[in-house]
């Protein structure tokens, strides 16, 4: 579940780096709760065909959150957030995680 959290988290953050085919696969797996085989059928290609897209896509996902650390300065932002009493703070720093 962790690891479902995590992954959907990347993709919010860089899903629009992916390619439209990782990105229609990881959705409908994800997203939609679709199988690998229900991808395969609908999409007339190997169920490992679909299995290697995912981790190729996965994959991408973390190899963009190494490089650019995007999601765990957001959570670090978030962590400031709940822990100061300044609302001001508060909400310029939401202000910047909403951008």
């Amino acid at each position: 579940m962790k690891e479902l959290v995590y992954y959907t988290m990347l993709y919010d953050i860089y899903g629009s780096l992916l390619t439209d085919k990782q990105r229609l696969y990881f959705e409908e797996y994800y997203f939609k709760n679709l199988s690998l085989s229900e991808l395969a059928t609908r999409y007339k290609i190997s169920r490992n065909a679909i299995h290697k897209q995912l981790k190729e896509t996965i994959k991408r996902l973390e190899n963009y959150e190494d490089n650019l650390k995007l999601a765990k300065k957001n959570k670090m932002l978030e962590d400031i957030i709940t822990k100061t009493s300044d609302e001001e703070l508060k909400r310029k720093l939401q202000e910047v995680i909403s951008l």
